[in-house]
């Protein structure tokens, strides 16, 4: 993907870089499919390169934690470069395996990169186990936290991080990204990716690839009409699909929080007050979906509830 909008985080890492001391704990803030993974390990490469050393694509000194494979069914798909299902947090096991090569010395120069991958899906004693980390680093070590919400990270975590920011981009430039990206996508289908990706040119893929076009007529068929008879709850659910995986799930609620969030900017006075109750009852149910067993006719039926309770009268809502 086209990476833009990174000019002003490039200039504060490198001027951090060529400063006097380096601080040993980022973290990488702003909305999901800014393309902060993607500069987290480009700044790696440049902190942990050596004058005169050759530096491998694989390189064993930048260390990525990221989601692994569920099962060892799901191991197999990613080493034959198939699409695979993910486990839904960050384990201590990563951190702890992690922290264990930190026992040793880089391999090729004096500095170590550590990118965890989001931040923000770690559990409990994961989190635990890397502010030990955080609070005495060993000589050498940097840690990039890329957060999609670094609201949700332990003020803890915060309070040892320098925090880099990345801004939404605008609506030209997400367009012109998908014009790139997505040449065979119809001129509605970027349309609606735009709208509803809220300045994230990785949202807008998201919506073009998965096919969510349709999805996105109905929420604001939804957020428009009501739905008094459940048709259009229906048509919803339908169009999710029975056995949605979480990557499509999860791409379902940013795109009807993003559709009730226009709609919040572009809602009559009278209107307004149930459009941000249903935005905020939509934020919540974002965040359990991740990580509660919710079945998936369920979550549709929900989603759609709550797109149509902003749609109707308060007394019908």
């Amino acid at each position: 993907m086209i990476l833009t909008g990174h000019d002003e985080a490039w200039h504060e890492w490198r001027a951090a870089m060529a400063g006097s001391r380096m601080h040993h704990g980022w973290i990488l803030a702003g909305k999901k499919g800014l393309g902060k993974a993607a500069f987290a390990l480009m700044a790696a490469r440049e902190l942990v390169a050596e004058p005169g050393v050759m530096q491998p694509d694989a390189h064993p000194d930048i260390i990525v934690l990221e989601h692994l494979p569920s099962s060892d069914d799901e191991e197999k798909k990613k080493a034959d470069g198939k699409p695979f299902q993910t486990k839904r947090n960050i384990t201590i096991d990563q951190i702890r395996r992690m922290q264990r090569r930190l026992n040793t010395r880089p391999t090729l120069g004096q500095r170590r990169v550590i990118i965890i991958d989001p931040a923000d899906d770690m559990e409990k004693g994961a989190v635990n186990a890397l502010l030990k980390s955080l609070e005495e680093p060993p000589s050498g070590t940097f840690f990039l936290l890329v957060s999609h919400r670094p609201g949700r990270l332990l003020a803890t975590i915060r309070s040892r991080c320098r925090t880099l920011r990345f801004p939404a981009l605008s609506d030209a430039e997400v367009a012109a990204i998908l014009s790139h990206e997505a040449p065979q996508a119809d001129t509605a289908t970027r349309a609606a990716a735009v709208a509803a990706a809220e300045g994230s040119p990785g949202a807008a893929l998201a919506i073009v690839e998965l096919d969510l076009g349709k999805l996105h007529e109905i929420m604001l068929r939804l957020v428009d009409e009501g739905d008094e008879h459940f048709i259009l709850r229906g048509a919803l659910a339908a169009a999710i699909g029975a056995k949605p995986d979480r990557e499509r799930q999860q791409a379902t609620l940013d795109l009807a929080r993003a559709v009730l969030a226009a709609a919040v900017r572009g809602a009559a006075k009278a209107k307004q007050a149930r459009v941000v109750e249903a935005h905020a009852a939509m934020a919540q149910l974002s965040v359990l979906a991740p990580i509660a067993n919710f079945d998936a006719g369920l979550l549709a039926m929900e989603i759609g509830g709550l797109l149509a309770a902003a749609g109707l009268p308060r007394e019908a809502a």
